[in-house]
């Protein structure tokens, strides 16, 4: 049994679906597994973060966000400030998904925001990096956009003008390709 949570520390991945689980351990029966699960819990070798997702000790909170509600992706002024696009830190992570929601989940902030399925389903300008689906500084920009019609954004420089016009199809909308030739 301790060989089993052991692989899990061995693994990239800190958060956990009991899904994904079953997929890692597929020679445990569920029934099992959900007992071995609660037990991992109990002795404090994983967290229960809620109903079916579980997290070890040193989980990442952006891998988490992606995992409350699916299909999501960080986006947003999370990206923006990391990369220099907007100057105000923001402590809570800021989400595309196909709902509207905050959450506080082991005392983190998660803010996540309705995309279009077309829009949030495309994966241009956005990809896994070390588990955590993120989009790119561009599909931020335009998510930030879409969403809100007067962002003021602090310095367009780390912006790739030409990515921006291109992905800003995806949201077969006229009024955000206006607002882009506006901002760029």
């Amino acid at each position: 049994m301790l060989l089993a949570v052991l692989e899990l520390y061995k693994m990239e991945t800190t958060v956990f679906s009991m899904d994904e689980l079953a997929q890692i351990f597929p020679n445990i029966k569920y029934g099992n597994l959900k007992r071995r699960v609660s037990y991992w819990v109990k002795s404090g070798k994983l967290i229960r973060v809620r109903r079916g997702l579980f997290a070890k000790a040193n989980f990442n909170k952006m891998e988490l966000a992606g995992k409350i509600y699916r299909p999501s992706y960080v986006s947003l002024e999370t990206v923006l400030a990391k990369d220099g696009v907007v100057f105000q830190k923001y402590e809570t992570i800021q989400m595309a998904s196909y709902l509207s929601r905050e959450v506080t989940v082991l005392g983190n902030n998660y803010r996540y925001f309705r995309l279009k399925d077309e829009v949030l389903l495309n994966r241009a300008g956005v990809e896994k990096i070390g588990g955590v689906w993120m989009a790119s500084r561009e599909r931020a920009f335009l998510d930030t956009l879409y969403l809100r019609k007067n962002y003021h954004f602090d310095n367009l420089g780390p912006l790739d003008r030409k990515k921006v016009r291109e992905m800003a199809k995806i949201y077969k909308s006229k009024a955000l390709l206006r607002r882009v030739e506006d901002y760029v």
